[in-house]
Order: structure tokens, then sequence, then C-alpha cells
């Protein structure tokens, strides 16, 4: 978590909570984002198989969608309080 809030506190311009399983977080692009970010959803994933990752671009930011199965919804609703209270301005 101290990894994400970290990304969170320095690349993260918005987010949507697309649906109840689907959060979609706007960073700022650049490749040290886009690597930090790479591995982060990587190293998440193995540990916990249940998180969707997928990272694109747009532009100048880069567009991560995170989606759960419902029964982890509530981890999401964790992730998105966390990111909310980090977005830069």
């Amino acid at each position: 978590m101290a990894e994400f809030d970290e990304l969170f506190s320095s690349a993260l311009r918005g987010l949507e909570r697309v649906g109840p399983t689907h959060l979609r977080l706007v960073l700022d692009g650049g490749p040290r984002v886009e690597e930090t970010t790479r591995d982060l959803v990587a190293r998440e994933t193995s540990c916990c198989s249940f998180f969707s990752f997928r990272l694109s671009i747009a532009g100048p930011t880069l567009i991560l969608d995170v989606e759960v199965p419902a029964v982890h919804s509530r981890v999401l609703d964790g992730l998105a309080a966390r990111a909310n209270g980090q977005v830069a301005s």
C-alpha cells in the first residue's frame, strides 16, 4: 500500500469510479511513471490475482484501469479511498 500511496501522491491526476468493480486512475505520463506503474501492478497481480490491471497511454497521461470480481469490490473501495485522498494538483 505504501508504494501505491507514493505513486498516487506523485503522479495521480484524477480518478473515476466507472462501476462498483472498476476504477480508472489518470496518471502523469512519462517513462519513469510508466515503468514504476508496470512494476507495481505486476507485483500486485502476483500477490492478489483477483486484480485485473490495464495500462494505456492517452496523450500526455497514463490511464490505469483496475477491475476486480464483485466479491472483492470492498478491496477496490479501499484503493479508491486511498487514491482519492492523494489526488495531486
